[in-house]
């Protein structure tokens, strides 16, 4: 049985050769059979294969003896919310996120919606799949269990209400899941959304939904600007991410968006504790402290980083790429609480979002990730560390290779999900120095990679 669709935090793969409703229906009765759920929430994404995956995924779960509890079609994040809310055992969602469209794949969460991966039970599951299965005793039942209500009250409860005024929004669901939830959050806010790509629509249209993507970001850029508009958001497929745009149409980099919320956070709760990944550090960590919090670092993953807000109980925690976790939210992440916090801080403020991110970006410019692919990046990031480390200031291995000096730093990892390794670098106010910096990196690497 091919099992190539495991990956090291969830699945992924191509329909039907690499995920199917055969390989789905195993998937449900191994969870059962590895977790001991009982009840267990399924929801879907708006993928064309995804009602027949996640039909035959429920009726594994059923014939192994949990009862599931179907939410239908939703984001990643209403499973995490569903799961933890009403106190179910797991919860499994059927989404591809931003890969192709003739992919799926599933997410898996297990008590309080704590993440199923690789190294605490995924593994299990994959290597489960291929042997024979025994029908339980007593089969579970499924029933439909309507969430959107409390979820909403739930999203709605992040801001205060009585500071919202007025804002005209550029809302890019990409086709996928976010339209509809934008359309609930609509009746309660005094906002003018316009949406583009907003019905959702399992062909993919407008192209497969993924805003980090630069050639996918024109069409929110040229609609914030043509409509006047006050910012622009864009989500991934299942939304458990999103993208900024300011009032002039300039995507914002998720590094600076990370830094903007945990001190709107701070300036709520006065104190607490703040989870970064090290792949840009600088400008959160200053905001963070200058706001009363304390930032701690963490590997990079959403795996990791949830661990690391459990054993803190840390009030949010974000990575550059676009996901942001909250304490309250089960320590999970959510596409929609960041862009209902940032309009908090419009409102509040009275200030342009290109105002509130412009200081930060002169004050630490940074690379934006670069990717390249190595034939052997365990070797590559020694090399840099015996080039880089003698004169540094600091070397950390928490996540791959950090390099601090007095004006500059960078990051270089593997990719956790790719064969690929990851650059970051960022300066202290000299973009000069920053982008000649990132050249040399880049050339060094080449000179160590001939190939």
């Amino acid at each position: 049985m091919d099992v190539s669709c495991f990956k090291a935090y969830d699945l992924r793969g191509r329909v039907p050769e690499q995920l199917n409703p055969e390989l789905a229906e195993r998937i449900g009765r191994a969870y059962v059979e590895l977790t001991n759920a009982r009840k267990v929430v399924v929801g879907y994404d708006i993928r064309l294969s995804s009602p027949e995956i996640a039909a035959a995924l429920s009726a594994g779960l059923m014939a192994a003896g949990a009862n599931v509890y179907d939410i239908g079609l939703c984001g990643t994040e209403q499973v995490y919310f569903a799961t933890s809310h009403y106190s179910m055992d797991g919860g499994i969602m059927v989404t591809a996120s931003h890969n192709p469209k003739d992919h799926n794949g599933m997410k898996l969460v297990g008590h309080e919606s704590r993440p199923i991966s690789s190294d605490n039970g995924l593994n299990a599951i994959r290597d489960r799949v291929s042997l024979p299965f025994e029908d339980a005793r007593v089969p579970g039942r499924r029933e439909r269990l309507a969430v959107e209500g409390d979820y909403i009250h739930h999203l709605l409860g992040y801001i205060d209400g009585s500071t919202i005024k007025p804002l005209r929004v550029v809302v890019n669901a990409g086709n996928g899941g976010a339209g509809p939830v934008i359309d609930s959050l609509a009746r309660w806010l005094p906002f003018e959304f316009v949406r583009l790509h907003h019905v959702p629509n399992g062909h993919f249209p407008n192209g497969v939904p993924n805003p980090l993507l630069e050639e996918n970001r024109a069409v929110t850029a040229e609609a914030v600007i043509r409509e006047g508009a006050d910012m622009g958001i864009a989500w991934d497929g299942d939304y458990d991410r999103c993208f900024f745009f300011d009032e002039k149409g300039r995507f914002i980099e998720g590094y600076y968006i990370v830094g903007l919320l945990a001190e709107q956070f701070l300036r709520k709760a006065g104190r607490g504790k703040i989870i970064h990944d090290p792949r840009l550090t600088w400008n959160t960590q200053e905001m963070v402290r200058a706001a009363g919090g304390i930032p701690i670092e963490s590997k990079t993953g959403h795996a990791f980083i949830k661990q690391r807000m459990r054993e803190e109980d840390a009030l949010y925690g974000g990575e550059m790429s676009a996901h942001h976790y909250f304490r309250d939210f089960a320590y999970c992440d959510s596409g929609m609480i960041p862009w209902l916090l940032v309009a908090e801080r419009l409102c509040q403020t009275g200030q342009s979002l290109s105002s509130l991110i412009d200081a930060r970006i002169e004050a630490y410019p940074a690379s934006g990730e670069i990717n390249r692919s190595v034939d052997d990046p365990a070797r590559l990031l020694a090399k840099i560390e015996e080039i880089y480390g003698p004169d540094a200031l600091s070397v950390s291995h928490v996540d791959g290779l950090s390099v601090e000096f007095e004006r500059w730093r960078f990051n270089l990892r593997m990719s956790n999900t790719e064969p690929l390794v990851r650059l970051n670098v960022e300066s202290r106010g000299d973009i000069a120095l920053m982008k000649e910096k990132t050249a040399e990196l880049l050339d060094a690497m080449v000179q160590l990679n001939p190939s």
